[in-house]
């Protein structure tokens, strides 16, 4: 594991985690997205996962123009309020700048290259799909899609961009998540389908908001496995 400093269109320089294979070069790299508290050891331990599965992955800190680098926060009302001090300062053009540095950073290494997004960087992930060459997309519960709520989804909600995702794009949510209704995901299928993405969209029975994560209150055992199960088939897809 190292850490790599992406230099990005903007003249700013994006630190980001990388996880490289064991087994020489990869065929597809990996970005993971970062949910609101930055790239905490959760984060840090997908991006570990995805390379024991042969996947060079990188995570990169997409709050680097606000925060310090290395900056991640606890899962309590203090880093909530952090986080989205600095998810609000993420604008739509600088989320996709510091996206594309990434794509480009992996594309001089792999033949393709996937997004894999929880949450907020679920969000960025979608919209990356929609603007940059990225061959497979996985959303993990991607809240604020149809709205204007947050800096990335203006000035137009980001679910309206969906015609331009190239790639292949799995969504997934619990249909107890209070941040992405039943409403919501009818929208969101709704809007794949007519775009003619190539998508699957799975939703959970009796899940919450944010069910990957071990040792906190929404955790899903069965979604999880579920879930890292379809990562794992997407990226290995032809």
């Amino acid at each position: 594991m190292t850490n790599e400093n992406l230099s990005v269109a903007d003249g700013t320089t994006m630190p980001a985690y990388c996880a490289r294979p064991s087994a020489g070069r990869a065929r597809v790299g990996v970005i993971v997205a970062h949910e609101l508290f930055g790239v905490n050891p959760d984060i840090q331990g997908v991006a570990s996962d995805l390379a024991q599965a042969g996947y060079l992955t990188i995570a990169p800190e997409f709050y680097h123009r606000s925060a310090p680098p290395g900056r991640w926060l606890e899962r309590d009302d203090t880093g909530r309020g952090e986080g989205f001090t600095y998810l609000n300062q993420l604008s739509r053009e600088d989320a996709l700048a510091d996206a594309g540095a990434a794509v480009d950073w992996l594309r001089g290494q792999v033949d393709e290259v996937a997004m894999v997004g929880f949450s907020a960087g679920g969000h960025l992930a979608y919209l990356a799909a929609c603007r940059l060459p990225i061959d497979f997309t996985a959303v993990l519960y991607g809240g604020w899609l149809p709205t204007t709520d947050i800096s990335m989804s203006q000035p137009t909600p980001t679910l309206d961009l969906t015609p331009g995702i190239s790639g292949r794009l799995l969504y997934l949510v619990g249909e107890d998540d209070g941040l992405i209704d039943a409403g919501q995901r009818e929208q969101i299928g709704a809007a794949l389908k007519e775009a003619g993405v190539r998508h699957e969209v799975v939703s959970y029975p009796g899940v919450g908001h944010a069910f990957f994560w071990p040792g906190t209150v929404p955790f899903s055992q069965q979604a999880r496995d579920d879930a890292w199960s379809r990562i794992l088939t997407l990226l290995a897809a032809d």
